[in-house]
């Protein structure tokens, strides 16, 4: 399809990243009255159960015959990366806001490569190692602010330090099963690093002192639309999305495109949650974006 459609993934891999920019208002949005730990299972056991029949479409068998080490490495990866991660992801949104939580993102690539160096013994480039440094430094600078409206300056610095342990924890889920996703199909890798997360969520709430307080949130009637709406389209539909931009471009010209999400957030949040756009969030957005791109294109 790509070679007659020009730049078709490209196409994808951005829309993607709008998408998702979208989905990440509703969840916030939807955090107003739901709990970050049932809106994450909520959100990954709608996109387990949609993954089914689109893994049966594209003719893809639930279970394939791999090592054991394969379903562990990714089960494991589910744990931190659906589990772990995304429920720390939506804490900090709540705390901190989609504006903020867009540069503190930016964060991924720079704990992406140093694993990476560290785990796969990859080598760094200058490029990537400014551009690291870009990231860090936007990261750092949203330390500072002392206060942005009703949030106070510790919300800001729970909300970073939640933000910046979930963007580390998906890249220690990412880079540690970084083989396996080049030699199985992503559709089934995806599907069982979802299904590792979801059964650790439903385990985690079982046990939960205020269990029934929080799954009871998710039947809120004032968040109910954003609660189903964002789940479908930031887990499911971005989640496709962004396989078919990885499948029809080059793997570092897609992550490029996915990283304008960041402008997207920052833009929609200023529309649709009226946050204030301040001229050190500016800066930090530009710094965090080129940092972001100078890594994936060094």
């Amino acid at each position: 399809m790509n070679e007659t459609i020009p730049y078709f993934g490209q196409f994808l891999s951005l829309l993607a990243a709008l998408i998702w920019a979208f989905a990440v208002i509703l969840f916030k949005k939807s955090g107003e009255t739901v709990h970050p730990l049932a809106l994450n299972l909520f959100k990954n056991l709608l996109a387990t159960v949609l993954f089914l029949p689109t893994m049966w479409i594209f003719n893809i068998a639930i279970i394939r015959q791999v090592p054991y080490n394969t379903y562990f490495l990714l089960i494991l990866s589910g744990i931190l990366g659906v589990g772990i991660s995304d429920t720390l992801f939506l804490k900090s949104l709540n705390r901190i806001g989609a504006g903020l939580s867009a540069i503190v993102d930016c964060m991924y690539s720079p704990f992406i490569i140093g694993l990476s160096v560290i785990w796969l013994k990859e080598s760094l480039t200058i490029l990537q190692i400014i551009g690291a440094l870009l990231i860090i430094s936007a990261a750092l600078s949203t330390i500072y602010i002392k206060k942005i409206g009703k949030i106070s300056r510790k919300d800001l610095l729970i909300g970073i330090f939640w933000g910046v342990s979930a963007m580390a924890i998906q890249a220690v889920s990412i880079v540690m099963i970084k083989p396996l996703l080049e030699q199985n199909p992503l559709l089934w890798t995806t599907e069982i690093r979802l299904l590792g997360g979801v059964v650790f969520l439903i385990f985690i709430t079982l046990f939960y002192p205020s269990r029934h307080k929080i799954i009871s949130s998710l039947f809120s009637t004032r968040s109910l639309g954003y609660t189903i709406s964002g789940s479908f389209i930031g887990t499911y539909l971005t989640m496709f999305i962004w396989l078919a931009g990885m499948r029809f471009t080059q793997a570092s010209i897609s992550s490029v495109l996915n990283q304008t999400s960041s402008i997207f957030i920052f833009i929609l949040a200023t529309i649709f949650l009226k946050e204030p756009i301040t001229l050190r969030r500016i800066i930090a957005i530009a710094l965090a974006l080129s940092g972001a791109i100078f890594v994936v294109l060094g």
